[in-house]
């Protein structure tokens, strides 16, 4: 078996609540152990986290605000099996995601 630590995702939040933000590849597990959300404005916004089965995600975080110009930090030990999904988006694009993990294939 194989550990390759990853950037599972790095970028903007869409608008879209339920964007796919990383899918886990067919043969895989992977440990997410990071996320690291990000509100570059001068104004709070809301995001929202959940990750689990496609279409029946758990929820993470919902609509929950970050201040200003703020970054939160989460410490997060959680195995997603394969086909599993992280989904996410903001209320504003000014949020950005960074989720660490640890692909298992």
């Amino acid at each position: 078996m194989a550990n390759t630590p990853k950037a599972l995702f790095r970028g903007a939040a869409t608008t879209t609540t339920t964007t796919v933000l990383y899918t886990v590849p067919a043969l895989t597990t992977t440990a997410v152990t990071n996320i690291i959300i990000v509100n570059t404005a001068a104004s709070s916004a809301t995001f929202t986290l959940g990750m689990g089965t496609a279409g029946a995600n758990t929820a993470l975080h919902t609509t929950t605000t970050i201040p200003a110009n703020s970054t939160i930090y989460l410490d997060i030990k959680q195995v997603l099996a394969t086909t599993n999904t992280i989904t996410g988006g903001a209320s504003a694009t000014t949020v950005s995601f960074h989720i660490s993990g640890v692909e298992i294939a």
